[in-house]
């Protein structure tokens, strides 16, 4: 028996989010695959999916067929020697209510692949986590990695500001931003405490922020020492910024809280196009006129609600 290359090809990334982040989530999903979906997403790319914080999990694919037992028949294959693994059902699927599969049919599922695949079953804690997922009338078998919320990590800051963004908002802006962070430099020039700056951070993503305000640049830069990451934050208004970058991120400073005019509104957009070539804005009020005006074509956009009763929206808007 040939020892199976555990490499996938195709990926298999299971989806959940709540009602009113809908907009938010499927603008990601645009972005970062060409595609949307309310649950499950099928593609050649292989993203990390803790980057998002809408994907559960993801299926690398080792196997498909039109039956259970046409995955049992091929599972023998794979030969761990001393890793241990376990097989899980995975439960977000896109199953109608009427084909849905109870928790004991669910249990004999992972059991009858267990069973052969050549390799020591442990159920807590092992090496690897094979997952089985039926999908637009095929199942799909593979090794399932589970998203883990780095986001959640980063909601207690030492610096907080009431108007942030949330850092499930930020981290979705910079998949949103930057889908493919292979060299692309980022600007965040309007960056306030630091919200998307420690988010894209942790993906590892090469970003600079930059506030006009010296004390909430004091409080992004405790931010980011705080969670043990590094980045530039500087203090300087975006007209004199002189540096060109790939990408910028604006949350758009908004009227109630910051004394900023419909010109210096204007401005900060004028100034995004001199030094970004892709700019996503995100902002409170309708600012598509001063978009335009400012020589950008709108590709894309959603609106991200703040609550299931969505009394408060951002509009996240994709130019170039």
């Amino acid at each position: 028996m040939t020892k199976l290359n555990l490499q996938a090809s195709e990926y298999l990334y299971t989806y959940t989010h709540a009602l009113e982040e809908s907009s938010l989530c499927a603008l990601e999903q645009r972005v970062l695959f060409g595609e949307e979906s309310d649950n499950l997403v099928k593609s050649a790319l292989n993203i990390e999916p803790s980057r998002s914080p809408f994907i559960k999990g993801k299926l690398s694919i080792l196997f498909s067929g039109k039956s259970i037992q046409a995955i049992v028949e091929k599972v023998d294959q794979i030969e761990l020697r001393d890793q241990t693994f376990k097989v899980l059902f995975v439960k977000i699927n896109d199953l109608f209510t009427e084909q849905k599969i109870e928790f004991a049919e669910q249990r004999m599922i992972e059991s009858e692949i267990g069973w052969n695949i050549i390799g020591k079953a442990k159920m807590k804690n092992p090496d690897i986590l094979f997952g089985i997922v039926p999908y637009k009338g095929r199942w799909y078998f593979g090794i399932y990695k589970e998203s883990e919320p780095v986001w959640l990590h980063h909601l207690k800051k030492p610096e907080e500001y009431s108007t942030a963004i949330s850092t499930r908002l930020a981290r979705a802006i910079v998949n949103i931003a930057v889908p493919d962070p292979s060299g692309v430099r980022v600007i965040d020039p309007c960056c306030g405490i630091g919200t998307v700056l420690v988010e894209a951070l942790s993906m590892g993503i090469q970003i600079v922020g930059s506030d006009r305000n010296p004390l909430v640049v004091k409080g992004a830069r405790k931010n980011i020492n705080y969670f043990n990451y590094v980045g530039i934050v500087e203090v300087k208004d975006i007209v004199d910024e002189e540096g060109h970058y790939d990408v910028a991120i604006i949350d758009m400073p908004y009227n109630l809280y910051s004394k900023v005019t419909p010109e210096e509104q204007y401005s900060i957009i004028k100034h995004a196009k001199r030094i970004a070539d892709r700019v996503v804005i995100i902002t409170i009020e309708d600012m598509d006129e001063m978009i335009v005006m400012a020589g950008f074509t709108i590709v894309d956009r959603c609106v991200a609600n703040k609550g299931k009763k969505a009394l408060f929206s951002r509009q996240v808007i994709v130019c170039e």
